[in-house]
């Protein structure tokens, strides 16, 4: 029995901002003072540095739980499955949902729940829960799904990843350009095809590094402080993925027995252009080799950083054959890799 992705769907928003939506903007500094450079230098430094040219949010009358539903239904109809047959829905996300214009996360009940009622499904022994993992949420949820899988526990698994981090940044803070809204998600089963998950590895650190990503308030010290907003020590998490992240997919890649010449693919969390082409120069330095040409697809330049939503929709991209000179033929080898708030990391050797 090996546990494979049967089926993927995404959604990718229909509101496309680009780089000149933040040119009206008022950035400022931690303190409150105003940065020092043009918004239009602003601008260009964010796009060498990230790579971002445009990114995409969610319309006003949607939330995470809406998008999450609709990639839903997308991944069940590529898997060709009866929904009534999934036993585990596992929901990635950070905030919950937003209302436009709200204040506040609403998690009650929780996004998995809302998924599951919006597929109608009636089968009360297919249990929905959400898992809070920073970005490395859907690939963690893929762990689970696996573990509960091989444990005898389930035959199918809905694994998903939405967010809509439009809706929790701060206007005054130049982070905010980074963020974007999306969902992807794949139907996960017990199969009697080759390949599948060849090994997987996470890790937790927390001890100096918990509060490198955190609810903050505004920069705008004339902003309510009591309201919240996504917030960042880059710096940090720059030298901390560097640092750790090429060892996590090492460790992983030797845990699965697969030559690093045999990597068809490398999907990483799509969080900043330059940090993940550094991450890749650091892994394959610890084989004493240069990154592969075109080994890594990006999907950040045009759809931006939307968390735990980056890898699933970046794979659904892939698989289905959506993004330029990009291939994935059956029986190819990927490794996943993610970083994010916790701080936490994850990696997995898949064999389409």
């Amino acid at each position: 029995m090996n546990i494979k992705i049967i089926g993927s769907g995404s959604y990718i928003p229909t509101e496309v901002v680009s780089n000149i939506h933040f040119s009206e903007h008022t950035f400022l500094n931690e303190d409150g003072t105003p940065f020092p450079h043009s918004n239009e230098i602003i601008a260009q430094k964010f796009r060498e540095i990230t790579g971002i040219e445009e990114r995409r949010y969610i319309s006003d009358n949607l939330n995470t739980s809406d998008v999450a539903t609709i990639a839903a239904k997308n991944a069940i109809a590529d898997s060709k499955i009866d929904p009534e047959t999934l036993d585990y829905i596992i929901v990635a996300h950070n905030f919950g949902d937003v209302k436009k214009g709200a204040i506040q996360g609403d998690m009650l009940p929780s996004l998995a729940s809302k998924v599951k009622y919006n597929l109608r499904i009636k089968n009360p022994k297919c249990v929905a829960y959400d898992m809070l993992f920073g970005c490395p949420g859907w690939l963690e949820s893929f762990i689970q799904a696996q573990a509960f899988i091989k444990a005898g526990m389930a035959k199918k698994c809905l694994v998903i990843g939405a967010e809509a981090l439009s809706r929790v940044v701060d206007p005054h803070d130049r982070d905010s350009m980074i963020y974007s809204d999306g969902a992807g998600a794949t139907v996960v089963a017990a199969t009697d095809d080759k390949g599948g998950i060849l090994a997987h590895e996470s890790a937790s650190y927390t001890f100096d590094e918990a509060n490198y990503l955190f609810f903050g308030k505004s920069n705008n010290n004339t902003h309510n402080p009591d309201v919240r907003y996504i917030k960042m020590h880059g710096r940090k998490i720059y030298e901390f993925a560097l640092r750790e992240v090429p060892k996590g997919m090492a460790t992983c890649l030797e845990n699965s027995g697969v030559n690093i010449n045999q990597i068809k693919k490398i999907l990483i969390h799509q969080a900043n252009e330059k940090m993940d082409e550094a991450i890749l120069q650091r892994f394959y330095k610890l084989y004493k080799m240069d990154v592969p040409a075109d080994i890594m697809p990006m999907s950040i330049h045009k759809l931006g950083n939307s968390s735990v939503a980056t890898i699933p929709t970046l794979y659904d991209l892939l698989i289905k054959g959506n993004l330029e000179n990009h291939r994935l033929q059956s029986g190819d080898i990927i490794l996943f890799a993610s970083v994010g708030a916790g701080m936490n990391i994850n990696a997995m050797v898949y064999q389409v």
